[in-house]
């Protein structure tokens, strides 16, 4: 039986297909061309003390909707403002109900790295994902064979890029940084049954070498989550739902920077 992931990622190969048929991947490449260069998100997440990815995120397949997030511009800007050192944004239309607008018009706005959020299984998509704006692209070691994960972390260096190479257990951390990976994303959520246990990021993060970045990735509600993944040795969390649902982003941001500093 098909597991959520998945579902997934048939859902984004069609809508991928759909979009590269009415956009030819050289029409992409001469708009990354003509982008101005990729922002050096490595750097801004080895920032000394904790960095925070907040996320525009509207829906999930384990809440349903989230939040509307009518101005995603707006509250992009919110999280720059409460110190946010990348933002994330979510453009997995079926799940997520996301999209390459919703990328476009925080681009416009924020200067800090931005990464595109999604289930990337083709070059296409890297490409897009440039020509776009973003710094960082998601690459999900559980929906990408090795020879495929290597071409898609080269073409995105290639371009300037920075890839977040995601892994949920213990084989996948080792193939991630026998590859190379610079940064790694331990995501606590299991994405074939869509539980969290925010133990599993402390079990991996000895498992990824002290001069490669680790990100904690969801599970993370508020400062008390942000302080347990600091002192289990993470650079940077990346945060979405506790964001979208608080009513307050920058306040959110700060709580959650200022908890790991003091905890």
């Amino acid at each position: 039986m098909p597991s959520v992931l998945d579902e997934i990622i048939a859902g984004v190969r069609e809508d991928t297909g759909r979009r590269e048929a009415a956009l030819p991947v050289d029409r992409l490449r001469d708009a990354c061309e003509a982008a101005p260069p990729a922002k050096d998100a490595e750097a801004a997440l080895r920032r000394p003390g904790l960095s925070v990815i907040a996320e525009v995120k509207r829906s999930s397949p384990s809440k349903g909707e989230l939040s509307e997030i009518t101005d995603p511009a707006a509250l992009a800007a919110s999280y720059v403002e409460g110190g946010a050192s990348a933002i994330s944004v979510l453009t997995e239309e079926r799940r997520f109900n996301g999209s390459l607008a919703d990328l476009d018009a925080v681009r416009t706005v924020v200067d800090v790295p931005v990464l595109r959020k999604d289930f990337v299984v083709s070059e296409y998509q890297v490409w897009e994902a440039r020509a776009h704006g973003a710094d960082i692209v998601l690459l999900i070691v559980a929906a990408l064979p090795d020879e495929q994960l290597r071409d898609l972390m080269h073409l995105a260096g290639s371009l300037g890029m920075t890839s977040l190479v995601e892994v949920h257990d213990e084989a996948e951390t080792g193939r991630a940084v026998d590859l190379g990976a610079r940064v790694i994303g331990v995501n606590n959520r299991n994405l074939k049954t869509l539980d969290v246990d925010t133990t599993t990021f402390a079990r991996l993060a000895p498992l990824i070498p002290q001069e490669r970045v680790r990100v904690a990735e969801s599970g993370v509600r508020g400062p008390e989550e942000a302080a347990l993944f600091r002192r289990a040795g993470a650079d940077a969390i990346l945060v979405g739902e506790a964001l979208v649902v608080g009513g307050d982003p920058v306040a959110g941001v700060r709580g959650m920077l200022g908890a790991a500093v003091t905890r």
